[in-house]
């Protein structure tokens, strides 16, 4: 379960493509921010993914994304040369004879392949081109949940500084359609129906031999491959929300409105929010909270905007909330060469990824890690299971975190123009000096801004 959006430049208040994602997963697994340099790589050299062998490049570019402790690759993330990525589950027919047969070649997984094109691509299409080669060589089969076989194909956005794509994918297959309107959400269902302007070889003639579609005039792409034994409720009403806020603002998106929008739990709709509080989920939403009931599976573990550069002076900017984004807090991260804060990128217990999600143990709350500060914060908030303490103190967190991330929107404007100013003139170790102090003092103040909300809350519970 996760969200997935793109509005393109003409469209958005700085003129600047913006690109967002909430990555749900399960409850207690951490998600830290991680930085990857880049790397030259002797010929003939290997890369060891979860379940397949592939080659590696002869340099890979430097990276930085949002990773489940024990994957090697990404839930989202962005290269060097602003080229954003996020991947959505899909669930197709295809999936069902897979399962049937244990003599199926497992492949790459969604988030290796995030990571893959982030690490090989220059361009939004050469992103593209590096993961559908991939797809059509070694396919994608194999879980991605530490103690579950749970299989899933994926659809990405994939996005750079000038033009988006949607990817959807079906075991080697694939379809990709350049946006060209305004923006455009994905979550986890096919999107792609009659047009796309891009596939793999026998892409629909797959569906027709496979009795899913009968014939190419009227053919439709995620009709033919929708597994609809598979509910789609846990994603339609998501991603028309998303459309819906998105469309309220089209020609003045901004950071601040994709905040909203990754917070939401449908308030100011006819459902009311849910009944008693969003920690105590009645429905899915687009900020995923864990339920009792356990129809929601987990909770969202990471929450990502994109600023992508109006040129090649500007630093791509990330905004990176771990854990769920309404009890979070917006981190401004350039992405540029830097001593990445460790901070950021550890996990709790477990500090080694196994790259298989079969081989790896359960993380658990540990010193050192950002992710699990904020995801001890949510149950802390939360108070019990049922989240009775929730709504009030929700308003308290809410109240620090939002003055930071207004402080901080109002700084980064002038502080990114003067890093512009300083890497055109051939002083970018300069720039980079300004704004990694900036991110550094942000996690500083982020700290303290938790243990104010701590003494607050436990104020509160005290009155």
């Amino acid at each position: 379960m996760c969200d997935n959006l793109v509005v393109l430049p003409d469209f958005t208040s700085q003129s600047r493509m913006l690109m967002a994602k909430n990555s749900d997963r399960p409850a207690y697994e951490s998600q830290p921010l991680v930085y990857n340099q880049q790397q030259a790589y002797e010929m003939d050299e290997k890369l060891l993914l979860a379940y397949v062998e592939i080659p590696q490049v002869e340099k890979t570019w430097l990276t930085i994304g949002s990773s489940p402790f024990w994957c090697w690759g990404y839930e989202q993330g962005i290269n060097e040369y602003g080229v954003a990525i996020g991947n959505e589950a899909i669930f197709t027919k295809d999936l069902k004879e897979s399962s049937a047969n244990p003599e199926k070649q497992k492949g790459i997984l969604g988030m290796e392949l995030v990571r893959l094109g982030l690490e090989r691509g220059k361009t939004a299409q050469e992103a593209l081109e590096v993961i559908t080669k991939l797809i059509e060589e070694y396919g994608q089969w194999g879980s991605a949940v530490v103690g579950e076989e749970k299989p899933y194909n994926n659809s990405f956005i994939i996005a750079d500084s000038t033009e988006a794509w949607v990817l959807e994918t079906v075991d080697h297959h694939w379809a990709a359609k350049k946006i060209q309107n305004k923006f455009h959400s994905i979550s986890n269902e096919m999107s792609i129906r009659g047009e796309w302007d891009l596939t793999s070889e026998g892409f629909v003639e797959k569906a027709i031999e496979s009795g899913w579609a009968s014939g190419e005039d009227d053919f439709d792409a995620a009709f033919a491959y929708t597994d609809h034994t598979n509910s789609l409720q846990v994603s339609h009403i998501r991603v028309q929300r998303t459309k819906q806020l998105l469309g309220e603002k089209v020609g003045q998106i901004d950071v601040p409105w994709l905040k909203r929008i990754l917070r939401d739990h449908y308030e100011d709709t006819f459902l009311e929010e849910p009944f008693f509080n969003a920690a105590l989920p009645d429905f899915q939403t687009i900020c995923m909270h864990s339920s009792p009931a356990n129809f929601t599976w987990g909770i969202t573990a990471s929450s990502t905007i994109f600023e992508l550069p109006k040129d090649e002076w500007h630093f791509p900017l990330i905004w990176w909330s771990p854990a769920t984004p309404c009890t979070g807090l917006y981190l401004p991260i350039f992405m540029c060469e830097q001593e990445f804060p460790a901070l950021l990128s550890q996990a709790g217990t477990v500090r080694v990824k196994s790259a298989d999600p079969a081989e790896s143990q359960h993380d658990q709350s540990a010193n050192g890690s950002y992710w699990w500060v904020f995801r001890d914060l949510l149950d802390e908030l939360k108070g019990n299971e049922n989240g009775t303490l929730f709504n009030n103190n929700k308003e308290i967190a809410r109240k620090t975190f939002d003055q930071l991330e207004q402080k901080w929107l109002l700084l980064i404007r002038d502080l990114e123009e003067v890093a512009a100013v300083l890497n055109k003139a051939g002083k970018r170790k300069e720039a980079i000096a300004l704004v990694t102090s900036f991110s550094n003092e942000c996690i500083k103040e982020a700290m303290e801004a938790i243990e104010e909300i701590r003494k607050q809350t436990n104020a509160a519970v005290l009155s």
